[in-house]
């Protein structure tokens, strides 16, 4: 299985046009508005008109309600939804029937006992995303440039059975590898790691994530 890359929290076309040429699977769009990488449903739409194809569409939502994720589905017609709230695994299963979209599912990690949340998931997310917990009190669930100890993943697809997740919280070009290297994790993805200020990305950052995790999965092959 290829490594999975993706670039989350996108919001402008050189950010968007340097994810798609450096090769990313997947782009973010956050449509959550604390957060300082939201957008309007017709910028993301706007943003990503000229995609084609070449990289997945993620749609990032916080505790979203029908409503809203209708229209995420029906206008913006996501690959994904990323659903990076406290949804429970009940809420996860039937936003996936009613709406028939794939859906990525995050977990905060802090400590080992975090891991076992992934079992309710499972069978019920197509994808697992594992995330940095946030501090207590955080307005944002992620993309706040925290990173867990990556030694606690270590055999994570053996013991849960779950073999399409996500390594998250933290990751930026100069350690990307590294946490390749070490939890053999089968897809990475980036926010705030890749950017010169909240809701910045920087082009230079994203070609070089994307080209530090292709380097670290060809060693691993």
């Amino acid at each position: 299985m290829s490594l999975k890359v993706k670039i989350c929290g996108v919001t402008t076309p050189p950010a968007l046009h340097a994810a798609i040429d450096a090769g990313a699977d997947m782009v973010g769009f956050v449509f959550f508005p604390k957060s300082p990488r939201n957008v309007s449903l017709r910028g993301a739409c706007d943003l990503s008109a000229g995609m084609g194809g070449k990289a997945q569409k993620v749609a990032l939502v916080v505790d979203a309600d029908d409503g809203l994720i209708r229209d995420i589905v029906q206008e913006f017609k996501p690959d994904w939804v990323q659903m990076h709230g406290a949804e429970p695994a009940e809420r996860v299963a039937e936003i996936r029937q009613k709406f028939g979209v794939p859906i990525l599912k995050a977990i905060g990690v802090a400590q080992p006992s975090d891991l076992s949340e992934v079992e309710a998931y499972l069978g019920v997310a197509d994808r697992i995303l594992l995330d940095a917990k946030p501090a207590k009190g955080a307005e944002l669930p992620g993309g706040n440039g925290l990173a867990f100890d990556w030694t606690l993943t270590e055999g994570f697809s053996k013991r849960t059975g779950c073999e399409n997740w996500l390594l998250s919280g933290g990751l930026n070009p100069e350690n990307v590898g590294e946490a390749i290297r070490l939890t053999h994790a089968p897809g990475v993805d980036v926010s705030s790691g890749v950017e010169d200020s909240p809701g910045q990305k920087s082009v230079e950052k994203i070609r070089a994530f994307i080209a530090a995790a292709r380097r670290a999965q060809d060693h691993l092959a």
